[in-house]
């Protein structure tokens, strides 16, 4: 005997449930539990969500410079008149960026990766914005690279990798939260310091035995 399946939900609550659970971190019940809600929103408030969504989509960016996500090439943090220039901290995605402007003791450059080294999910150098990196120490004037790629296993490789590959280019090289070259001594996490020449914060420092 044939049966036929029907969905749960009439078939517009089905497709918004199945677009929501496109978002990360987002299942089958979350999905839902957000639909309904959007569905007892006043009438006015859908029609926001998908115009915000689709301005966005138009237009932002990626800046030119530092591959931040922006509405204006280059972006703010490129062309802030008050950013110091000399530094430059490297992350893995945009929205580590306010991250570290939340701390309010850097205001140098920034250079998004665009991710991390992970060669079981198909990303190595080449699929990462490095090369760009290196082309903006060829035009001189940089004196520091911050890396502050997330401390997974996956962003420890970046690090250790970025600063082989730019110690060499005469640059100094510090991991953030560390504050030291990348392989130096060991350091104490107490007794984090402001600086106020446009690095974040750093802890004290003390040699290995």
């Amino acid at each position: 005997m044939l049966h036929i399946m029907h969905a749960d939900f009439a078939a517009p609550v089905e497709r918004l449930i199945d677009e929501l659970k496109h978002l990360p971190g987002i299942g089958q019940k979350t999905a839902q539990r957000l639909a309904f809600f959007l569905l007892r929103a006043a009438p006015e408030d859908a029609p926001a969500l998908a115009d915000a969504i689709r301005d966005a989509k138009e237009k932002i960016r990626e800046c030119s410079v530092c591959h931040n996500i922006t509405d204006n090439d280059p972006c703010h943090y490129c062309t802030g008149a008050t950013r110091t220039r000399a530094t430059i901290c490297v992350v893995e995605e945009a929205h580590n960026i306010m991250a570290i402007e939340k701390t309010r003791t850097y205001s140098g450059m920034y250079h998004v990766l665009g991710g991390s080294l992970s060669p079981l999910q198909g990303r190595g150098p080449e699929q990462l914005k490095i090369k760009t990196l290196i082309e903006r120490l060829k035009g001189g004037g940089v004196e520091e690279i911050i890396i502050a790629t997330n401390p997974t296993a996956e962003g420890e490789a970046t690090a250790v990798y970025m600063s082989k590959l730019l110690k060499p280019l005469g640059v100094r090289v510090t991991r953030i939260g560390v504050g030291i070259p990348v392989g130096g001594p060991r350091v104490c996490r107490r007794g984090h310091h402001a600086k106020s020449d446009g690095r974040p914060p750093r802890p004290v420092i003390h040699s290995s035995p």
